[in-house]
């Protein structure tokens, strides 16, 4: 996955379908991030750069409550590809 601005605004289509909101916010994050799954927001560390941000949002995709069948056609595929780049990072 390329860590364009682009890749960024089509991982957050996905959090878009599936209601949850993104909030880039200062704070003491260990792993520069926070899920308040409750409320379905997802808080970035304010200070990421670009390509932090969107390994971070590929972190935490896979662990939130989504269903993708509820996904448009467009936003399953990235959906899917998310998913798979996080299982790559992971076993690598």
């Amino acid at each position: 996955m390329k860590y364009t601005q682009t890749t960024l605004d089509k991982i957050a289509r996905v959090l878009d379908e599936a209601e949850y909101i993104v909030r880039y916010e200062r704070g003491n994050f260990q792993s520069g991030y926070c899920i308040l799954e409750q409320r379905k927001v997802v808080v970035l560390n304010r200070f990421l750069q670009l390509e932090g941000r969107i390994s971070t949002l590929i972190d935490i995709i896979p662990q939130l409550r989504v269903v993708p069948e509820d996904f448009s056609p467009e936003v399953r595929r990235i959906y899917e590809e998310v998913l798979a780049a996080a299982h790559a990072t992971s076993e690598g």
